[in-house]
This record gives structure tokens, sequence and C-alpha cells, in this order.
């Protein structure tokens, strides 16, 4: 132990373990390391598990604290610390818990009862977690506490976990993020530490030390950070260092290091570069070098896939090279002698091993020679590669995608040709191009929309990118980041098949959102803003660059006053052609002033949802007024959610109805209209300069009050042919005066939606007597009204020939079994009904027979039936089978549960086609 603490006191890289950065993010708080591992008044067992990324310091501060335990002289303390690193031990076989402590502290085989006795005062560090390679989940179905039993090493390392084997011990664990839900099986209680690695002072401080001069120092900090994923991999010291080294002797030649910094794969491309000896004058590249770097190319890949990281001599040998052909790469520090397992090698860094893994993808086989075909065997293709199967199971394939679309630049691709004397196919392009084009890439969430740009980013080839977003029509794009914004900006200028893009933008991209800084801190943050909203400014220039780009929808997003300014001057621009926008839930309450303002006189702009801060900004209604009165508004859809305070500019607001000639749907959804504001609104609505079509008043705490004046706006208004009123209080009263309005042959209302507005049996007969009437009414949804036998009354309006509705909702209805029978006769005489929805209700067998036989005696009308249905039964079966026979077009879903409250939402055969008023 003394000897290995010796060793380790010099061994921290450039002192770095003392700026490592952590922080406890579950099942304690801050803590000191000795008084809270090693008093005597601490006797609750403790696993502490150090997780973050790779090569942000877990091994280093693990290795610090374990010197600061061995060396400690407290009263009552023992000196007895293990290191057992995975990365080394997964290459061991079988053997006894007695003898894989011996191999660390000789004395431990022959002190196992004493080393069992005293285990309170031991400390065991389990380094690498993420490196045993075992099935999930395997580990804690095998369970060993016998010290003399062989069992292989991940065994041993469970039992240890389990407790099984020192259960008094104190446990500190590293790992990688993706291997926390398989140690969260084994320990108990842990505490969890994230080690952050390098912070941006941190850096800073890094970059001040590698360089003399203070100046070029700041220049190159300034290049990494530019660069927001270089940046963000710089919480790795490891990766400092890389760009130090590479920086270094550019910024002494007076180069700009910009475009080194660009992508993480143009840094590491000039540090691999960097490893090739200068040729000599006139003779190019080491004859041996295009070998070596297939040799370790190979050997990256090899390990990404198999998810190791530690080589020997033996896997060198399987690739037809010796240590002699790899010592430019040893010389550079791209490998490197493992520090923990004598005659092993190991890559800098995971990131350079990642790299590597890529560059196999592209360097010309004819060079590999037989072994390295026959290694390459377990190295997946690119289709593999980039697969969300495979990236799920193993993380590290994500970073070798971005460093493969990065190589496929062809100008890389020329200097790795200059550099090394080695062929780079290009024929991989092709390869990205079909996965990416094709219906390979998944892009069915924001997540892979992401993935997606940071891929092609990382090309930085505009052809590329342009061929990729060739075929893609629709982007929804979560920006999370500053990097997510520099990404997408390089990508969308180059999608001109683009035509509808969804935004969402996190809290802490602007300025405006991240509340008081401390002075110190304004500065800085100041030109991160600036870096930020010139990044904003350069995706929001689709919308004007753009001639296809015709939906926009921001939603859920933290914008701050100078991006909302910036996304209006490209909306108000000439070339932009938006038609559709949707502006929802988004920050500052402001921002929809400023985007009304925008959209005034937008010609083309024909629907416009507005939802979220409307409900407490009086002025933005009373801009949204002037702009449906302004002479160039062509819009014909609006939709205003949760307007509280609308009653008060509702005047101002009919007034615009009457104006507008434009308008035919208007959804005031969730609005506090309420029974006076609704008799305001009619009056508007009866205007004969008023073309609404379309006029949805759900949950707007409407009673049986207004229904009169909705009732006498009907007849007048022969325009208006769609009506929602769900989820208002109107009752059996309510429905009463809506049909007398209903049943005047002057009403061309075709679809009205009384979905959970309180309406019963009594109210079913009136609505029976309007509909035997010879009514227009096509769609009538009473859903989630507790009609009960109710439906008695409207099966006998289905059955007059003078009834023409088409689709009825009866979804949650509450109706009883001896319905059926009803039901089924007036199936059987009607010939309009085309979708109808018996959801929630409960059939029984008895129910689903009888009306199954009614469907299918003779063809029907019918095209869509939804009821709750058992289809395990052998007899469903057997009547799904023979009604689908007999009524072939019929589709019959039998999942009971219901998403939305107004039948017309729920029914997907509304579309523009319809004349109804869909936008998303």
């Amino acid at each position: 132990m003394e000897k290995f603490c010796s060793i380790w006191k010099h061994t921290f890289w450039d002192g770095v373990g003392d700026d490592l950065h952590y922080k406890i993010i579950e099942g304690g708080q801050k803590f000191t390391w000795l008084s809270s591992f090693k008093t005597s008044s601490q006797r609750r067992l403790l696993t502490v598990v150090l997780q973050g990324a790779a090569g942000v310091g877990k091994t280093t501060l693990a290795k610090k604290w374990m010197l600061d335990w061995a060396q400690d002289h407290l009263p009552e303390t023992l000196h007895s610390a293990f290191y057992l690193s995975c990365k080394e031990l997964g290459r061991q076989g079988a053997c006894t818990f007695a003898e894989l402590l011996a191999r660390k502290c000789p004395d431990a085989q022959e002190a196992g009862p004493q080393v069992l006795a005293q285990g309170q005062k031991i400390l065991v560090v389990i380094d690498g977690f993420d490196e045993l390679r075992v099935p999930s989940g395997s580990l804690i179905h095998d369970i060993c506490g016998d010290w003399k039993k062989p069992k292989p090493v991940p065994v041993l390392l469970g039992s240890l976990l389990k407790r099984k084997l020192l259960p008094k011990a104190t446990l500190l664990v590293t790992t990688r993020p993706e291997a926390l839900g398989e140690l969260r099986l084994l320990v108990d209680q842990p505490l969890f530490i994230e080690v952050e690695g390098f912070l941006e002072a941190d850096r800073r401080g890094y970059f001040l030390k590698h360089f003399e001069q203070q100046d070029q120092a700041l220049r190159a900090f300034q290049g990494m950070k530019g660069s927001p994923a270089l940046f963000h991999m710089g919480a790795a010291p490891a990766v400092c260092w890389v760009v130090c080294t590479c920086l270094k002797g550019q910024l002494e030649k007076g180069e700009d290091p910009a475009p080194t910094c660009r992508t993480p794969t143009s840094l590491f491309l000039r540090f691999l570069c960097g490893q090739c000896p200068p040729p000599t004058p006139g003779c190019g590249p080491a004859p041996r070098l295009p070998t070596a770097l297939h040799a370790l190319s190979l050997l990256a890949a090899r390990g990404v896939w198999a998810q190791t990281s530690l080589f020997d001599g033996e896997d060198l040998g399987q690739l037809g090279v010796s240590e002699s052909d790899l010592r430019p790469f040893l010389d550079g520090k791209a490998l490197q002698a493992d520090a923990d397992c004598e005659g092993c090698y190991a890559f800098l860094h995971l990131s350079v091993q990642q790299f590597l893994a890529a560059l196999f993808y592209l360097l010309d086989g004819a060079g590999r020679g037989d072994a390295g075909g026959c290694c390459a065997q377990d190295i997946g293709d690119v289709r593999a590669l980039l697969s969300k199967e495979e990236r799920l199971r193993n993380p590290s394939l994500t970073r070798v995608g971005y460093f493969l679309f990065g190589l496929a630049n062809q100008e890389r691709a020329r200097e790795l040709e200059a550099t090394f004397g080695c062929r780079v196919s290009l024929d991989v392009r092709q390869e990205l191009l079909r996965v990416t084009c094709a219906r390979d890439w998944p892009l069915s969430s924001r997540a892979d929309t992401r993935e997606l740009m940071r891929c092609l980013y990382e090309s930085q080839e505009e052809a590329l990118v342009r061929e990729a977003l060739a075929p893609v029509t629709e982007l929804a794009l979560h920006l999370q980041s500053e990097r997510d914004l520099v990404q997408a900006a390089f990508c969308l200028r180059h999608g001109q098949a683009l035509r509808r893009l969804s935004l969402q933008v996190e809290k802490g991209i602007f300025l405006e959102n991240d509340g008081v800084w401390e002075p110190g801190m304004w500065a800085e943050r100041s030109q991160q803003d600036h870096h930020a909203l010139c990044r904003w400014t350069e995706l929001c220039s689709v919308l004007s660059s753009n001639k296809n780009l015709t939906f926009l929808e921001v939603s859920q997003s933290f914008l701050s006053h100078s991006s909302v300014r910036i996304l209006c001057e490209q909306i108000t621009r000439v070339t932009c052609n938006l038609q559709k926008v949707v502006i929802k839930n988004v920050s500052p309450v402001h921002a929809y002033r400023d985007f009304c303002l925008a959209l005034v006189g937008k010609k083309t702009l024909t629907h416009l949802i507005l939802e979220g801060s409307v409900h407490c900004d009086s002025m933005l209604l009373l801009l949204l007024c002037e702009a449906l009165k302004h002479r160039r508004c062509n819009l014909q859809y609006l939709r205003l959610g949760s307007c509280s305070d609308f009653t008060q500019q509702l005047n101002d607001f009919s007034l615009a109805l009457e104006v507008n000639q434009s308008l035919q749907s208007l959804d005031l959804t969730a609005s506090e209209l309420g029974d006076e504001g609704v008799k305001l609104l009619c009056g508007s609505l009866r205007h004969p300069n008023c073309f609404l079509q379309w006029l949805s008043l759900e949950n707007c705490h409407l009673t049986e009050v207004c229904c009169k004046e909705l009732a006498s706006t009907l007849i007048v208004n022969q325009r208006l042919t769609h009506l929602c009123l769900a989820r208002n209080n109107l009752g059996d009263g309510g429905v009463r005066l809506l049909c007398e309005g209903l049943s005047y042959p002057e009403c061309q209302l075709q679809t009205l939606v009384l979905c959970q507005c309180s309406i019963t049996r009594r109210g079913c007969k009136h609505i029976s007597d309007f509909l035997q009437g010879d009514s227009s009414l096509t769609l009538l949804d009473l859903s989630l009204n507790p009609i009960a036998t109710g439906l008695w009354f409207l099966c006998e309006a289905l059955k007059k020939p003078g009834c023409n509705l088409k689709c009825l909702g009866l979804c949650g209805c509450s109706l009883p079994s001896f319905c059926w029978q009803d039901l089924a006769s007036a199936l059987a005489s009607n010939q309009r009904l085309e979708v109808l929805d018996l959801g929630q209700n409960s059939l029984g067998q008895s129910g689903i027979t009888v009306l199954f036989e009614a469907l299918k005696q003779r063809p029907s009308p019918l095209k869509r039936l939804r009821l709750r249905a058992d289809e395990s039964s052998a007899q469903t079966q057997k009547l799904l089978k023979e009604v689908r026979d007999s009524n072939p077009k019929l589709n019959i879903d039998c999942k009971a549960a219901r998403a939305a409250s107004s039948f017309y939402c729920e029914f997907p055969f509304f579309t523009p086609q319809d004349n109804f008023p869909v936008i998303c």
C-alpha cells in the first residue's frame, strides 16, 4: 500500500486532482471525506458512487481520496485500502475473492478473517464499474459470500457491492452514467456524487498554465469556447491537453486557431496528424505509417464495439503490428501504456478512441491485410453504427457516428491521405446519405432530430447537409443549449424542402431569462448572449430565405426581448411566406404583443394560434383587433387560449369581426366569456358582414341563460356550420332552447358538439324531435353526458328518413345494457350514419352480440365503430370476422379509451379537404 501511495502522489495530471469539481446529487449532503467516512462516530454502512462522463477525473478523485484514507493518522483508523480496476480485472479469469485481494495486498490472503473483523475500517475502490461487460441484470442473480470459492471477477465484484463480501467496508465506486441502472440493483442507499471535471474557470486556468504567453493562452481558450461541443468536452482534462497541444504550435506559427476548434472532428484530426513524424524531404510519409494507422483504427473500433478501453500485446499481435510500429502514436500520446495494468495500452481519452474508430470506416481496406479483415468481423457496419438500438446498448457509438460524419468531409479526407500516405474511401459518404435520407433515420421525436442536426453539423460540408435534408419537410427542434442552436442554424440554411418548423427553446440560452447575475459575471455572460443571438439570427433567417416554409410553431419556450425581436423581424419580411403560426406558452409575456405586431398585415398568414400568457394581456387583444381590421388581413383561422380578460375587450373584438371578411374559424376555448359575453358576441355573429363558419366556445362558463341568444344566431347566420359548446353546464333547458333554433329550416348548422354539458334523458327527447324534422345537422357529439335511457329517443330519430346524421358520439354516456336492441334496430334501418362512438360504455357480451348480429345482416353505411370489447374472446373474434366479411369497409375499434373531450377532435376524417380547420 505504501508503494501505491508513493506512486500516485505524483501521477495526477499536472495537479488537476485539486481542481476537479463534484456535487452530491442523491443520498446526502456536502461532506468532508475523512470526517464522513472514517471517524468512529460514522457507523452506517457507506457506499459512495462517483459518476461522470469519460475522463472528467473520477479515477483521479477516487485515488486522491484513497491516499487521504490510507495516510490519515486519526485514532482507531486502519490504513487498509484496496484499489480494484474493473478495466484490468475484466481481462482476468475466475478466481477466489481472497486471491483477488492478494494481488493488491499480499497479506490479505492470510488475514482474511482478521480483515472481515475489522471491515468497518476498510476502503475498497471499485474503479470503472461500467467496464464490467456482463448481461444486464445478471450480477444480481449470482451472488457469492464464500472467500475461497472461485468465481468470475464480475460475480465477485457484484457480491462485494451486495455486501456479501467485506460487509462492513466502505465502498467507493466510479462509473459512467450509462451503467447506473445496473449499479442501482446492487448497492443499497448509496451516496451519489457527480464528478463535473473542469468548470469554465478551471479550463481557463489550465490554458494559462500550459501557454507561456498569456495572450496566446486566452486566444486558444476563446477558440475552444467558440465551439460549444468542444467546450463541453473540455470538462475532461485530457481534452484540454489535446486542445492546448494542437493550438500551441498553430499560434506560434501565427495561424488562426478557429478552424481547428470549429468541431471536435477538426480538433482531433489536427491532433492525429500531429502524431505523424515530419517526412523526409522528397520521400513522403514513412512506409509503415499507413499500416500502423489502419491497425490503430481497427484496434479502436474493436474496443468501442466490445465496450473496452484496455488492450494488450496479444491484441496488437492479432493486428499484425508491434509496439515499435505504433511508436509515433505512443510518442504523441494518442496511445499510452496503461498505468494500472502492466503490458497493456489505452487511448489518451475515450474521445480519441472514438475518433479513431470512426476513421476505421473510411480507411481503404486494401492496407489492412488478412489479420485486419479477420479482426473486423465483430465490428458493425455504418447502418448498425447509426441505429438507435445499437446506440442505446452502447452509448459510445453515438460520438463515433458524429466523428464519422465529420470525417466524411472531402477536405479532411485529402488531409489524411497527404499526411499518412493512406487511401481514404468516401463510399461511406453515400452510405451516410442513404441512412439519413431514407426512412432508416427516425425523426419521430425531437431527440432524434437533435441527433441528426449534430451529425450533419459535424460534417461542415454544405453539399452533404443539403443532400441529407433534401427529403425533409418537417422538423421539430428542442434547443436545450447554445450547442443545439449553433448546429440547427448551420443545418437549416440548407434544408430548402422544409415546410413545417417547430421550435422549443429551453431556459438559459438567452440572457434575459437567467435572473440577476453577479457584477463580475455580467460582461462574460453578455458576450455569450451576443454569440447566442448571432446564431439565433442565422436560424431565424430560414423563415425569410426558404420560400417553402409555411408553418411555424414556437411552444414551451423561454425567449428574450432581443430574440423575440429578431424572430419578428424575419416574419415581417416580404420573402417570408408563413401561412400558419402557433405561439404557445412562450415567455416573456410581452412577446405575444411583438408577434401580433409582426403579423399585422401579413397577407400570407391564414392560421394563427395564441395560447399561454394571452389570458392576462389586454393590450395584446387590442393589437389583435387592429390586426383583424387591417385591410391586408387574410386570417381564416384564429384560436385564443384561456383569455380571462377577453370580456373587457369584447366590444372591440366584436367590431373587428364585423369589419374582417376573411375569418372563417374562431376558437375561444377556455376563455372566460360567460353568458353576457356570448350575448355580446352573438350580436356580431348576426351581422351580415360576419363570415364565421366554425366557432368553438368550449369551457367558456356558459349556462342555459345564453342558449336562446345562440339559437337565434343560428337562425340568422346561415354561414355558421360548426358550433362547439363542450364542457359548459347547459343542461336540458339549454338544449331545449338550442333545439328550437335548430328546428328552423333557415338554420344550416352541420356540426354540434355538446360533450359534457349535463344533458340527460329529457335533453335527448328535445334533440330527437328536431333530428326527425329534416335537420341539416350531420355530426352530433353527446359524449360524457349521463343520457342513460335517453338513447331510445335518439334511436327513434335514427330510424326516420329525415335524419341526416352521419356521425354520432355517445362515448361515456352511462348507457344501460337493455338499450342495445334499440340501437341495433336503428342501425338496421338507418342509411346515413357513417361513424358511431360507443367507447367507455359497458356493452357486455350480449350487447356486442346484438349489435354485431344486426351489422352482419346486410351492408351498412357505417364506416367506423368504436366500442369496448374483449378482442381475446373467441366469440367476439368470430363475430368480428363475420361483420368484417359482410361489411369490408367498416373499421371497428375495440379500445374504449378516449383522449379528447370533443368528438370532432377524435375522429380523423376531418381534414383541410373537408373544409375543416385543421392546422397541425
